[in-house]
């Protein structure tokens, strides 16, 4: 066994003298301008393609060759980390060399991201000569550092334009006066960018650097690498420097990793985990099919930097930019919806979106563009994401294309952050797993863009399709949303059990919206005793098929707790207003298939302006009947609303309601008391494991008269959707019983109903008896009513 091993050892002993051989060496291409741009098709030539095999002919041919070009197979057990470094990439800096460096973009960063690689022992201090023998016997002790250069002009043009080109070469040319200018016009707004004498030279390195550490993975001399470079490069677009970059440095490398390596590099992942969105990169791959473009970034509704391209013409960060023409669907952008996020919804993102898209693809290599402006500590990205995340995103990573991925530093600004977080990532290439850490729950913000980004995705890769609802397809051939579907059911049963039919909105915004969603009992008008229940559509569930997640209607579920209600409060004597309050108002516009629910300002708006109508025209017209107000789910926000828009104490009886969701308090400017009186007269059940009762705190904040009679529901906590309607249920009895009670009060502070032509509501009451015991039942008895006109 030890022969054996021996004998194994030596012959990728061999294999590490030939990959480290010309790593200094600058990489020489034949490619031309023309017309300000070059084709990197032409960076290799026919001849050269004949030369650049992927395999040696024999292991001595493979054993000994130096050249370049040459792929080299090996097992990546044997091979290092690669490291790419130059001090020259510091020389970047503002023009007059102030001692305190007015940009975040620091020369700092780099040199504290190799402090912290030193620090941790990932680079020998010894000589380039006796780290390849010490390599030879441990290939994972040390990272093997990568020579930087400067990269040539046809490089650069194979992504810029050769007027950018010469627009950045010019900058050395300038006085330190003309730079200081400027760098006073463009370090503002979205440019952003600053220069100084040796802007271009560093540019030309970090460029250069990115080139190299690319080639070095593709060719088989790294298993890995990473690349420490600046300027940074995500934001430059074809024509322009912008935001902190000058050279787009990772299409600079992807673009001639194809050309030089046509055969084993044909398609490549890039994978853009800074906090703003890699505006150049998408830009310039943005018609490229083997290109795959997948940026992680702030978007916030496209105001969060780099915010809106000057060009209307050019696409922004949205999730529903996918690319176009032959690279439609290889352009991913996962933009949240606000800072805050960290490490649940970086996991996330990766679980479900970034690496079944990534297999799917299947790329021969993959380039990260490694932004830690979202790591924890990085004030100007404001997010959360720790080292121990970046650690597992780059396990996951290392699982693509063989192993093969590269590392280019783009932003982050905080020094202690971007250090730890790089260390994390070198740790993980080099063979270390990742860093235990706990994943906290996903934001309900970012789950929905998940969801979305799901839905932009699904036409262009299979993975991305169970679960998603062809909608635009759908609708060719007839389709309804449920939500409408169930209202017409509930009309048709309430009608049939109840005689209750829809009341009329007059105006034309609510009866267009509300068509079919207020319902009432007949002669609402001499009723003395009214229950007006203000609810959520019904709860749905459903039980898909596991293996295609189809749902079939036999498995689907319509929960309405709500008609127990409505029978008690028949058989009491009360007159019974339903309104549905929907969570979208279908339009023949519609082509998403998800669609979410109103935000809560929206909802009390919405309610806010019904209700004051059904007030107006239906409730306080009738001055000796009692109201009962039931809110159930987020509708109850509408009572709120209603008790401070209009003077309705006198005529509320009661306000009964379950909340899952928000919790809100009410309070009038103009009546003082309307918050004492709210807390007397209500009965607001909370499920248990609401945030109010999280602390002592919040449970002593819910007990002010504000937020009403607040009690915690007796219910098994933590069961997700349906708690509403459990809570219903669950306090069937006890709430017929509290709103008699309430009613009787109210009945007695009004003094009765002297006077009143009408049967009494004892007389109703017994009728309604009588009439059960003689076969009616309730729908005899509504029934036997005249139904008016209203």
């Amino acid at each position: 066994m030890e022969v054996s091993r021996s004998s194994s050892m030596l012959q990728s002993s061999e294999i590490v003298d030939t990959i480290m051989e010309g790593d200094d060496q600058e990489h020489l291409s034949n490619g031309h301008i023309q017309n300000g741009f070059v084709d990197p098709r032409v960076l290799t030539t026919p001849e050269d393609d004949a030369n650049d095999s992927t395999q040696p002919t024999s292991r001595d041919e493979g054993d000994t060759s130096s050249d370049m070009t040459k792929a080299v197979i090996c097992r990546k057990h044997f091979l290092p980390t690669g490291c790419c470094y130059d001090d020259r990439m510091k020389l970047h800096a503002n023009a007059d060399y102030s001692s305190n460096p007015h940009h975040p973009e620091d020369p700092r960063r780099i040199e504290a991201i190799m402090k912290e690689f030193k620090d941790a022992g990932l680079i020998y201090s010894g000589t380039q000569v006796e780290l390849k023998d010490v390599l030879k016997q441990s290939p994972n002790s040390w990272m093997w550092r990568i020579a930087a250069r400067k990269a040539t002009p046809a490089e650069i043009c194979t992504v810029h334009t050769a007027a950018h080109f010469e627009w950045v070469k010019s900058l050395s040319l300038l006085t330190s006066s003309q730079l200081r200018q400027l760098t006073n016009d463009f370090d503002n707004g979205r440019k952003s960018i600053y220069v100084g004498n040796l802007t271009y030279e560093a540019a030309l390195i970090s460029a250069g650097g990115a080139i190299e550490t690319c080639k070095n993975v593709v060719a088989g001399r790294v298993k890995n690498a990473i690349a420490v470079i600046r300027p940074p490069g995500h934001h430059a677009e074809h024509n322009e420097s912008l935001g902190f970059c000058i050279f787009n440095n990772v299409p600079i490398a992807a673009r001639v990793c194809m050309a030089d390596y046509p055969e084993v590099c044909r398609k490549i992942l890039i994978l853009d985990w800074d906090v703003h969105h890699g505006n150049g990169i998408q830009n310039i791959f943005y018609e490229d099919p083997n290109v795959l473009y997948i940026s992680l970034h702030v978007y916030a509704n496209g105001e969060f930097y780099p915010g809106q391209p000057d060009d209307p013409e050019l696409p922004d960060g949205g999730l529903d930019k996918v690319g176009v023409g032959a690279g439609v669907g290889r352009n991913v952008n996962i933009g949240w919806s606000e800072q805050g996020v960290g490490d649940g919804e970086y996991m996330a993102a990766f679980q479900r979106i970034v690496m079944p898209i990534a297999q799917e693809f299947n790329p021969d290599l993959v380039i990260v563009s490694a932004g830690f402006d979202a790591a924890a500590g990085d004030e100007l990205g404001g997010c959360w994401v720790t080292p121990a995340c970046y650690s597992h995103m780059t396990h996951m990573l290392m699982s693509l294309a063989n192993g093969k991925v590269a590392v280019c530093l783009e932003g982050g600004y905080n020094l202690h952050a971007i250090s730890r977080s790089a260390l994390a990532v070198a740790k993980t290439l080099m063979g270390e797993p990742p860093e235990r850490m706990t994943v906290p729950p996903l934001n309900k913000e970012a789950a929905l863009t998940l969801d979305i980004v799901k839905r932009q995705q699904a036409p262009y890769w299979a993975c991305m399709r169970p679960g998603v609802v062809p909608l635009p397809e759908l609708q060719q051939r007839g389709t309804d949303r449920m939500s409408d579907m169930m209202r017409t059911a509930q009309k048709s049963m309430l009608g049939d059990r109840y005689s209750m039919i829809p009341l009329y909105v007059q105006r034309t915004k609510l009866s267009r919206s509300f068509d079919n969603q207020v319902l009432a009992t007949p002669e609402l008008h001499k009723c003395r005793k009214i229950l007006l229940i203000i609810h959520d559509p019904p709860d749905i569930f459903a039980q898909p098929n596991p293996y295609d997640n189809q749902v079939y209607a036999h498995n689907t579920f319509v929960n309405d707790p709500l008609l127990p209600y409505i029978d008690w409060a028949i058989t009491a004597g009360f007159g019974i207003v339903d309104v549905n309050m929907p969570h979208h108002i279908s339009q023949p516009t519609d082509t998403d298939p998800f669609i979410p629910k109103p935000t809560e300002n929206a909802l009390q708006e919405q309610t806010k302006e019904l209700l004051c109508y059904l007030w107006d025209n239906y409730f306080e017209i009738n001055p000796n009947s009692s109201i009962t107000l039931m809110g159930v789910g987020d509708a109850y926000l509408g009572i709120k609303q209603l008790l401070i828009s209009r003077d309705a104490k006198s005529k509320i009886a009661s306000i009964l309601s379950f909340v899952s969701g928000s919790l809100r308090p009410i309070k009038s400017d103009i009546d003082p008391f309307l918050s004492t009186w709210y807390k007397s007269n209500s009965l607001i059940y909370v499920s248990p494991d609401h945030a109010c009762w999280t602390d002592e705190e919040s449970k002593r904040k819910v007990a002010r008269s504000r937020f009403g009679g607040v009690e915690k529901a007796d219910i098994e906590p933590g069961r997700g959707k349906g708690e509403v309607g459990r809570m219903v249920k669950r306090y069937e009895q006890e709430s017929a019983d509290w709103i008699s009670r309430k009613v009787e009060e109210w009945e007695r502070e009004q003094g009765g109903r002297d006077g009143d032509p009408d049967e009494t509501e004892d007389e109703a009451e017994a009728e309604a008896r009588s009439l059960a015991d003689q076969g009616f039942g309730m729908q005899g008895v509504v029934q036997s009513v005249r139904v008016p006109v209203v």
